[in-house]
């Protein structure tokens, strides 16, 4: 795939991204996260085998800081997710 390609993409992909979540009520907000975690675990996948192709080093190098920053997305996801979850619940006194 040629750079100008790739780079289309990922324009497009991030002005539609960006569309979305600005259209998603706040009452949506949390289980939309947690399915974003989901995805983000394809991504982590992704990257991996990215890195792992060893194509260049700067292919390596991309594919192990996609790998972190998906890692770092999904644990503060389910992070956020799961201190959002003990909001609701009841409290012992």
């Amino acid at each position: 795939m040629e750079l100008l390609t790739s780079i289309t993409i990922f324009v497009l992909a991030t002005f539609l991204g960006y569309e979305v979540i600005l259209r998603v009520p706040p009452l949506l907000h949390t289980p939309l996260m947690s399915g974003s975690n989901a995805i983000s675990g394809i991504t982590v996948v992704g990257a991996i085998i990215a890195a792992g192709t060893e194509q260049t080093d700067l292919s390596t190098i991309l594919g192990f800081l996609a790998v972190i920053f998906a890692t770092i997305n999904v644990v503060g996801g389910f992070m956020v997710t799961d201190r959002m979850l003990k909001m609701f619940r009841k409290q012992e006194q």
